[in-house]
């Protein structure tokens, strides 16, 4: 049967494996050779399913969307990730690998984040278990996510913001690394995102496939059947996508539909689009879609939402669209304002900018009136708020 998942040598298709500098090349080994045999074992999965439910509050709702529904003439469900203990899905992914890093015996956790909600969440998990922990976020990304940073202060995780680069999440996942290779003793890395080097990108699918293992008992509940037509979630480095599809990804039945961020335009140089723009490279020891320039050299990518501007895909969603597996779409910035103004005012969700791309594929799809749609509400958009409020007069309906 052709599969979709992870390979044993840690590829997708063409895309995955692991680059990375030799220095490293024992952690990533120790995490390859653990990280099974911790996340299969009967203690961690006890661990992990009892905090799930009694600290982060799953399983998240699968809630019938019957406004949202009679405007595009399906039925749709919200999966509500945003429902989640700190507003998203990052939560899930790093209470799973806090976890495994205290079971291999590290001292100190390091992560890096972008929106801010990753930086939140491992920032929440290290204060619940008692962990110093070090957050490298872009100073642009610092400025534009006050709030997130105030929180992980308070957490009492130590944030430090990058100065090279654009300033935005490429930059501080290599500062997380340069952190990591000076430190591989005592740290563990926690990669929010399926990026990285192999086995990071299977790993935080299987922690974050909680989604669709909770989609298929709700749907079953709920229409008799334990598979939509449709599965719609945004990609960055694609979590919240990865864990949305898990269950189904080679269940042919199921038309998954990615949606990454456009920016201003995929003509127009701002832009994140990897899966459109990008072309075969390295980055942050994966091999997989990058966007570049004609001498190798990575570029800029441009989004309005601080959680999707990377300039990489995991491997396991480049594979995806490359097999044809995936319908993939580049959504603007106007687009997915709109779609967040939409939201609010249809069902009173204030969805993050990042869901609101997913959201923003809605009016470029021709759905049936059988059709049965989950679209993942991946995180709430309370951080933000500033933007939206610049916006507000031109979407306002």
């Amino acid at each position: 049967m052709k599969t979709y998942l992870v390979n044993q040598e840690g590829y997708y298709g063409d895309f995955g494996g692991a680059y990375v500098p030799e220095i490293l090349h024992q952690c990533v080994e120790d995490l390859k050779v653990n990280y099974l045999k911790v996340l299969e074992s009967k203690e961690f999965k006890q661990e992990f399913e009892q905090l799930l439910k009694d600290y982060v509050g799953r399983p998240s709702p699968l809630y019938l969307a019957q406004r949202l529904s009679h405007r595009y003439g399906c039925k749709i469900y919200l999966k509500r990730e945003d429902l989640n203990h700190t507003g998203a899905h990052k939560i899930n992914n790093a209470i799973g690998q806090v976890l495994l890093a205290r079971r291999m015996g590290k001292t100190h956790i390091i992560a890096e984040t972008g929106a801010g909600q990753h930086g939140v969440a491992t920032a929440t998990v290290c204060a619940l278990m008692n962990m110093p922990c070090t957050v490298f976020m872009g100073k642009t990304d610092v400025e534009r996510q006050r709030i997130n940073v105030e929180k992980m202060k308070m957490l009492g995780a130590k944030v430090e913001p990058v100065t090279s680069g654009n300033m935005t999440l490429k930059d501080a996942t290599n500062e997380a690394i340069r952190y990591w290779v000076s430190h591989p003793e005592d740290t563990y890395y926690v990669i929010g995102s399926t990026v990285g080097p192999h086995p990071y990108p299977d790993m935080v699918a299987r922690l974050q496939s909680v989604i669709s293992k909770e989609i298929k008992a709700q749907l079953l509940e709920q229409e008799g059947r334990d598979y939509p037509d449709y599965l719609m979630a945004c990609v960055g480095g694609g979590s919240n996508a990865a864990g949305t599809i898990y269950h189904y990804i080679n269940d042919e039945r199921v038309q998954i539909v990615l949606s990454e961020a456009g920016g201003k335009g995929i003509e127009t140089g701002l832009s994140a689009a990897t899966i459109q723009l990008g072309k075969m490279g390295i980055i942050h020891g994966s091999k997989t879609l990058v966007i570049q320039n004609e001498d190798g050299q990575i570029e800029e990518p441009y989004s309005i939402s601080a959680g999707l501007d990377y300039p990489g895909i995991g491997p396991m969603h480049a594979n995806l669209a490359q097999q044809k597996r995936a319908l993939v779409m580049a959504i603007n910035d106007d687009e997915a304002l709109r779609a967040a103004y939409e939201l609010t005012q249809l069902e009173g969700i204030i969805p993050a900018l990042e869901s609101a791309h997913a959201l923003g594929a809605l009016p470029k799809m021709k759905f049936k009136s059988t059709d049965i749609v989950v679209l993942t509400v991946s995180g709430r958009g309370d951080k933000d708020i500033e933007t939206y409020l610049k916006y507000f007069a031109t979407y306002k309906q």
